[in-house]
């Protein structure tokens, strides 16, 4: 996930009355909620690739797997959408799109191939091929250089859902580049980036305090998929349902070889949207004790598959009970391993790796400057609600009345 732009949140004030003899200034306040999402968002990365092991002998491990993946990076697509502009970029932005994007990738995918050397005794180099979780860098950098074409567009959000499922019927389109997944969850970055610019958070409140019976249909809604995702296992699981929801193969690759297998992506598509919509809901809108680790998920995602390597390499788990035991314990370990990478001695001994500002590599050194410390990987924008307060206009010159 990049680390493109630390944004200012969302305020939940409207905008104040400007005049002849005010002037307007952004302060940069940040919002609980969006901190709050992606903390619990990349929470759930960690723990869908926790419990990866445990699906093969557990149908409840699997079952809690394929809920997870249902809606997660969907949900993740769609806040970097919402802290995207759509507006030509300037040159600190692409320049940002190199920084946080392309140089983290080069650096990681280098580590990974070190690492499988020295583990593995081999390594295939190859930048077109990401490695694990690398491919939503090159994601996020995909969708920011093509939604200032697609905002040029009408109906944005029926082309993109167009271009995901045509995509799938495709064999030449595969993860090379991850252009596969990125097309394939296109329409969720777009559908955030199209709530932000018709007010949809405002209009519907989503900064507000909860109804309960808000609060109550959304436990409704995951309880509901939970149940499905376990009580059908056997089906999933002969479906291939867990390969469905990565958006990365074509459908004959997952078996679809019916001409109505895009029907399939869109079913997903709108399960994602579902449970996105309630897992939003659910997002505590208060500052808790972890809140502030929502600016830092660009550390965790990076960092956390080679906490994992060993326990998933090795085996380690495929030998235990699961289900009762080694479930729970892997649920709160995610957690734990979330927290502990948000930390801040992680994010000083590895800001280099993570937030790199390579002044060589531009002709203007400038634009390699760190602003602020940008440290999440959904987005760079400003929202609109940003409230504005009134300045104090400056008292008259003097020499200007003589």
């Amino acid at each position: 996930m990049t680390d493109p732009a630390k944004p200012t949140a969302d305020a939940a004030s409207a905008d104040a009355p400007v005049t002849a003899s005010t002037a307007t200034v952004r302060t940069k306040r940040r919002v609980p909620f969006w901190d709050n999402a992606r903390f619990a968002c990349i929470v759930l990365v960690v723990l869908g690739h926790s419990v990866q092991r445990l699906t093969y002998d557990s149908d409840i491990a699997l079952g809690l797997y394929l809920l997870v993946y249902a809606f997660h990076m969907p949900a993740f697509a769609i806040i970097s959408g919402y802290f995207s502009k759509s507006d030509s970029p300037n040159r600190r932005q692409m320049a940002r799109v190199i920084t946080d994007i392309l140089v983290p990738y080069v650096i990681f995918e280098g580590l990974w191939t070190l690492t499988k050397l020295l583990v593995e005794g081999q390594a295939n180099p190859n930048l077109t091929e990401p490695s694990w979780t690398l491919w939503f860098l090159l994601a996020l950098g995909i969708f920011r250089l093509v939604l200032p074409y697609l905002a040029l567009l009408r109906w944005p959000l029926l082309w993109t859902v167009a271009i995901s499922v045509g995509a799938g019927y495709l064999p030449n389109i595969d993860s090379t580049f991850s252009l596969s997944r990125t097309l394939g969850l296109l329409p969720f970055f777009a559908l955030g980036w199209w709530l932000n610019e018709h007010d949809v958070v405002a209009r519907i409140g989503l900064l507000r305090d909860r109804a309960w019976w808000v609060f109550a249909g959304a436990l409704g809604v995951f309880a509901v998929a939970g149940w499905a995702a376990w009580f059908f296992v056997d089906g999933w699981r002969d479906m291939n349902l867990r390969e469905w929801l990565f958006y990365d193969d074509n459908y004959a690759a997952l078996g679809g070889t019916q001409w109505w297998a895009g029907g399939v992506r869109l079913v997903l598509m709108g399960t994602a949207i579902v449970l996105s919509l309630a897992f939003f809901a659910l997002v505590p809108r208060r500052t808790h004790f972890w809140t502030h680790f929502g600016q830092y998920t660009m550390y965790v995602y990076l960092l956390h598959s080679f906490v994992l390597y060993p326990f998933r390499e090795s085996g380690v788990l495929r030998d235990l009970d699961p289900t009762w035991l080694w479930l729970p314990i892997v649920v709160v370990a995610s957690v734990l391993i979330a927290l502990g990478l948000a930390t801040k001695p992680v994010r000083w001994l590895f800001r280099p790796l993570v937030e790199p500002r390579p002044r060589w590599l531009f002709a203007d050194p400038t634009l390699a400057e760190r602003e602020g410390r940008r440290s999440d990987p959904t987005g760079s924008r400003r929202p609109r609600e940003a409230q504005r307060m009134p300045r104090t206009p400056r008292p008259p010159d003097p020499r200007q009345n003589g």
